[in-house]
């Protein structure tokens, strides 16, 4: 029995988010709490799992709420690292009428980018069922080591790898170094979450049959998710693929966090029904749960703080 389902390593941050103006005209900003790798263990830990996670947050007053916020979503903070000397990473998100968004960050260095090798514990990691890594992570020489260690760790002890891209090419020096680490993580996962956007980048396929062909032949991924916004989301194992449309009847306000409460509702079906065995319902069950809870999200400002219930998602499930 591991102690673990799921621990992540990654971003922490506070995404500044635009909500309203003030009497003088200014924009107001929300500071939401918010990272990839974590929004996606506070959804897990919504559906029952234990989660826990292992990052960088400055030793400021961000860096100290954000440890709180992450305890409070049930989420253990252990290998929640303080740097003393960098100051917790900050994005400010700038939201479109239709809800997609436009992040401008505050990371030059920012704390998450300060986690190294020594720090990884290898422990908590050997005791996970899942191990869950982006590439935010390995855009500088310290902490790309850090992840890869951490990587290795995970497959020494069998544990089983999710890898969600979330490329965020204004971070990257070099979109080149960005290719590299896709490779990198398409290399050492067993479940892929990818969007339609960054399949056509990263393998200049417009047909996504043929992009997800091109991944699954060079890197034998057994599941593969593509996300596709309005356009709902697909699920590839094995011979098999199956396609779920997205709750559209929602009024959505911004998208930040639906990829990730997507993804961890597929880690949660995993958890609970295994990587070897899965057939077309259980695919198309498997998107649908995903997407319902992604529908939700979109209808709250920021992620970590406000991940739907399970109950709520059976009731939007209940309305399909």
């Amino acid at each position: 029995m591991k102690k673990y389902d799921v621990t992540a390593l990654g971003e922490l941050l506070i995404d500044f988010t635009e909500n309203g103006l003030s009497s003088q005209g200014n924009i107001l900003m929300e500071a939401n709490p918010g990272g990839a790798p974590c929004n996606v263990l506070a959804m897990l830990s919504k559906l029952g799992k234990k989660t826990a996670f292992i990052g960088k947050v400055g030793d400021d007053y961000l860096g100290h709420h954000l440890a709180s916020v992450a305890k409070n979503a049930g989420i253990e903070v252990g290998n929640l690292l303080f740097d003393k000397e960098v100051h917790t990473t900050l994005a400010f998100v700038h939201t479109f009428e239709d809800g997609d968004r436009d992040f401008s960050f505050y990371r030059n260095p920012g704390a998450d980018m300060m986690l190294k090798e020594s720090e990884i514990n290898e422990e908590d990691i050997a005791a996970s069922k899942i191990f869950h890594f982006g590439t935010l992570s390995m855009t500088n020489d310290q902490v790309k080591k850090a992840t890869q260690k951490a990587v290795k760790i995970a497959r020494e002890n069998k544990c089983l790898i999710s890898f969600d891209p979330n490329l965020r090419p204004p971070l990257w020096h070099n979109l080149d170094d960005a290719k590299v680490a896709f490779d990198y993580g398409m290399k050492n996962c067993d479940i892929l979450k990818i969007s339609d956007n960054e399949l056509l980048w990263f393998t200049g396929e417009k047909d996504f049959d043929n992009g997800i062909s091109i991944l699954k032949k060079k890197y034998n991924i057994p599941l593969i998710l593509l996300s596709k916004g309005k356009e709902g989301s697909s699920a590839y194992y094995k011979d098999l693929k199956s396609d779920a449309p997205a709750f559209l009847d929602v009024p959505t306000i911004e998208t930040t966090g639906a990829g990730d409460t997507f993804f961890a509702c597929i880690i949660n079906y995993i958890l609970e029904h295994g990587l070897t065995d899965l057939n077309q319902t259980q695919l198309l069950e498997m998107l649908n749960f995903a997407n319902a809870a992604a529908a939700i999200i979109t209808t709250r400002k920021g992620a970590l703080k406000v991940m739907p219930e399970k109950n709520e998602i059976e009731a939007l499930l209940s309305k399909k």
